[in-house]
């Protein structure tokens, strides 16, 4: 029923007897219950009621929904009918037993959504208008009997008051009528712009309390006796977002959620309960949760200043923050920080913006016109007679050059200007991630996450900020770290950096080199700070560093040198030569060591030594100076120290060149002629860890304390193992297209992976070269020595009309794979294998839906070690493809 613009009532009803049901039904499947059921809801506007000048919305939604359902027979007596038990019961029994029977079911609701005031002025809202708030409420009680249950009442009640205001932001430019000069010197100034107000600011508080009671019936004796349980919280929770662009470069996004719980005894509440909880729930409940994250992003203005227009630059900082509370089981346990911080930087930088500044530069990518007209700069040269003008003032005069016209060059001096001007674009992504983690915390939270009296854990670290060791100290020294010597929770921290940085170089047209440096960092930290007696004796224990470390690297020097399989190669003899170099230079420097032994190894950095295998095998393998290849860093200052920093990622590449087919001679043969060459090369240092057996008595940052085992300095951090991977693919491609559809690849490719194990000393070197080379060759409409009738044709014939394509692919790959000992005379093959592919076939499209393929495979594999067995697959068939699609 629709009450005219004031909202829709609705009423329904429905009856069921016992013994309803469908007609294909059995007796004893039909309803043994006579159910009624009676709804009623409204969905009205009261804002209708009010003035209209109030504008006021007040959406409200009632409902009542009764569901009775009285059984024909008697629940505790089934034989017996629920009405012969009642006739058979003395009055005062009979509402008793009737109540126990039914099972009887209501639920009420009343919601008021979103209730506010309509903006009807037409005037843009200011942050402190009445219509950016609005209120919300619901109630709803459900009330449930049976013949188990004597009571089963859920009652919810949620209100929730939010704030929203939303701005466009205007941009106020201070300097931008004060200045009058074009200058693109003065945009820096003339274009600075500030927005004083968020472009959105919300908040919101949501209450959402339940009580749940449920009594059980006690069938056969005395009600009510049996206890009530109870299913009831109150949450009391807020939301904050604010969202404001400082100026059109500089943006600033923050949001938080703190969760709280309103804390009030157990059960029905009497007088002095309700009392006790709402003043619980005016101070805002108890805190569960504090969580905040902050994003801010600036754009560097560098389009702003000429000389460093060319380049576009974004930094971006992001932190996130949380409070979490103890469980009430464990308060002395203390509560839990955690933050994260993320820096970032992008830089892009457009060379041939920057080139196209001078006009010389501007010359190169232009070509000359051919058989373009003579130009001149004076009027009357190579121009008709005309007749002369007594007042024409132009005579003998020069037309000015215009400064923005390209110079004229010629050859040579296009391509000295290519070469100089061969970088073309540099891309920058610069990325830090950290976080920590605090355990023992006492004080709680009130704003952004902080308690006002003692200021802590500080502003620093609520936004991000990586404390140091000392930091806890401070808060210990506070009395905000636990006393309790249970405590077992570790303090972490972890710090994540990676570079990556591209360029694109091109000499020549039709030359294009990528270039890409790679770099990626990670460490860990973690330690039990705890008080060890309860007294205020904290102390840093078990201290453990983890990380893990990879840049882009060259080690082409000795990749093409010959190697067999079960002899110690040249540059292996040479990785064991530079340990004596190593050990000399590092036995100068710590002055824990300082005498040479009679092997002229110095003391604790024996041919074993971790510091010492490190930089000798990186020298030999990429054909380095021992004397100054950098060593490993064992200082470890912070969790930002790389002890490889000395490491700096070298420059992959891929090459390619497509402008064979352009040139004089060769445009006749070839329609396209590709040469392409690329080079990928790892150094990674996988999963070191700190020893923790190291020691540095007089703190001088160097290992002090040797093992008595192998007679080396237990180092810092131990390195499992070190590994180079690297690989030529391809090492040359070249791919060809004839004029005649004839195409034709040959390729080659070599890679190599080193892997020097610390554990038990030995390398285990990986090589793979591959040869392969294709061809294929199209034929539109070609003849056969018999005719043959195609579908859709209407005669035979002794050409094909559709294209026929023949394809031929050989590939042979030789993969070897063997394990040299430190200081032995010969090397282990321990794996390997030739391989050997053909792949020969014919494509032929009979129609646009049919398509046929012959083909044939064959692929051969030689093992090189006798415990394997040689394999030859064969595969070839003829496939038919349908399309089944319109």
């Amino acid at each position: 029923m629709k009450l005219a613009d004031l909202g829709t009532v609705y009423i329904s009803g429905s009856h069921k007897s016992a013994g309803f049901g469908t007609i294909d039904q059995h007796i004893n499947e039909r309803s043994t219950d006579n159910i009624t059921q009676v709804d009623g809801a409204a969905n009205l506007q009261l804002g209708k009621l009010l003035p209209k000048k109030a504008a006021i919305s007040v959406p409200m939604y009632a409902s009542i929904s009764t569901l009775t359902s009285k059984p024909e027979y008697d629940p505790f007596d089934l034989d017996i009918k629920l009405k012969d038990k009642l006739k058979a019961a003395p009055a005062k029994e009979r509402d008793s037993i009737k109540e126990q029977a039914v099972d009887a079911t209501t639920i009420k609701t009343v919601n008021f959504t979103n209730v506010k005031k309509n903006n009807v002025s037409g005037k843009k809202l200011k942050p402190w208008s009445i219509e950016n708030f609005d209120l919300s409420y619901s109630y709803t009680r459900s009330e449930h009997h049976n013949a188990i249950a004597v009571e089963d009442e859920y009652i919810t009640n949620k209100g929730g008051l939010g704030y929203n205001y939303i701005h466009t932001p205007k941009f106020l430019q201070p300097f931008q009528k004060r200045i009058k000069s074009r200058s693109k010197w003065y945009s820096l100034v003339k274009d600075l712009n500030i927005n004083p107000v968020p472009s959105v600011l919300s908040f919101r508080a949501d209450v959402n309390r339940q009580f749940g009671a449920y009594r059980s019936r006690n069938i056969g004796g005395p009600q009510n006796i049996l206890p009530e349980t109870y299913n009831k919280f109150f949450n009391f929770n807020r939301n904050y977002v604010l969202r404001w662009d400082l100026t059109r470069s500089l943006n600033l996004d923050f949001s938080a959620i703190n969760l709280a719980v309103v804390d009030e005894d157990s059960g029905r509440l009497n007088k002095n309960g309700r009392s006790k909880m709402w003043n619980n729930f005016l101070k805002g409940g108890r805190n569960l949760s504090y969580q905040q994250t902050t994003n801010i992003s600036y754009a560097l203005p560098t389009a702003k200043l000429p000389l460093i227009d060319w380049t576009t630059i974004r930094v971006g900082y992001s932190s996130t923050y949380s409070w979490t509370a103890a469980s009430l089981l464990a308060t002395t346990l203390g509560n839990t920080l955690q933050n994260t911080q993320q820096k970032n930087v992008t830089a892009e930088l457009d060379f041939t913006k920057l080139y196209t500044k001078w006009r010389w530069m501007r010359a190169l990518e232009i070509s000359p016109a051919k058989n373009a007209p003579p130009k001149t700069n004076t009027i009357g040269k190579n121009t008709p007679d005309v007749p002369k003008n007594k007042n024409d003032t132009t005579k003998n005069k020069t037309v000015l050059k215009n400064p923005n016209t390209p110079a004229q060059l010629n050859g040579l001096e296009k391509g000295l200007g290519r070469i100089l001007t061969a970088l073309k674009h540099v891309n920058i992504n610069y990325s830090e991630n950290s976080s920590s983690t605090i355990n023992g915390y006492l004080d709680s939270t009130q704003l952004l996450g902080m308690d006002l009296k003692t200021g802590e854990p500080g502003l620093g670290y609520i936004f991000g900020k990586q404390p140091g060791r000392g930091f806890v100290d401070h808060l210990a020294q506070k009395g905000l770290i636990t006393h309790d010597t249970t405590l077992n929770f570790q303090n972490l921290q972890a710090f994540n950096q990676k570079l990556s940085i591209t360029a694109q170089i091109q000499p020549v047209r039709d030359l294009s080199i990528d270039l890409s440096f790679d770099k990626n960092f990670g460490k860990t930290y973690s330690e039990l700070f705890k008080d060890t007696i309860g007294n205020g004796s904290y102390a840093h224990l078990n201290p453990y560093t983890g990380g893990t470390f990879s840049v882009s690297f060259i080690s082409i020097k000795t990749l093409f040198e010959k190697n067999s399989p079960d002899q110690v190669s040249g540059t292996f003899q040479k990785f064991e030569g530079y340990r004596a170099i190593i050990s000399d230079r590092l036995g100068n420097k710590n002055p824990y060591s300082g005498s040479q032994g009679a092997d002229g190894f110095y003391k604790g950095y024996g041919q074993y030594s971790q510091d010492v295998l490190i930089p000798a095998f990186i020298a030999a393998y990429t054909g380095k100076d021992p004397k100054k290849i950098s060593l490993i860093d064992e200082t470890n200052s912070s969790i930002r120290s790389n002890p490889f920093s000395g490491y700096l990622p070298r420059p992959n590449w891929r090459i390619a060149y497509n402008g064979l087919s352009k040139l004089p001679f060769f445009d006749k043969i070839f329609t396209s002629f590709n040469i392409t060459n690329a080079y990928t090369s790892t150094l990674s240092m996988g999963g070191f860890t700190s020893s923790l057996l190291y020691q540095d008595p007089f703190g001088i940052r160097y290992p002090g304390f040797i093992d008595t085992t192998s007679g080396n300095f237990v180092p810092f951090f131990a390195v499992p193992n070190i590994t180079i991977t690297e690989q030529f693919a391809p090492l040359l491609n070249i791919d060809m297209q004839f004029v005649n559809q004839l195409q034709a690849r040959i390729g080659f490719n070599k890679s190599r992976q080193l892997s020097l194990s610390m554990i038990d000393y030995q390398m285990t070197e990986s090589r793979s070269t591959e040869f392969t080379i294709g061809g294929g060759w199209k034929k539109k409409g070609l003849p056969i020595p018999f005719k043959i009738k195609m579908p859709g044709k209407t005669e035979a014939s002794k050409k094909l009309d559709n294209t026929l394509t023949f394809r031929l692919d050989i590939s042979i790959r030789d993969d070897v794979t063997s394990n040299t000992y430190l200081d032995q005379t010969a090397a282990l093959p321990t794996g390997g294998q030739k391989v050997i592919t053909i792949s020969p076939s014919i494509d032929y499209v009979l129609s646009n839906r049919i398509n046929m393929k012959l083909y044939f495979d064959q692929r051969r594999v030689d093992p090189k070690i006798s415990s394997s067995p040689p394999i030859t697959t064969t595969r070839g068939g003829l496939q038919i493809r349908i399309s089944l699609a319109p």
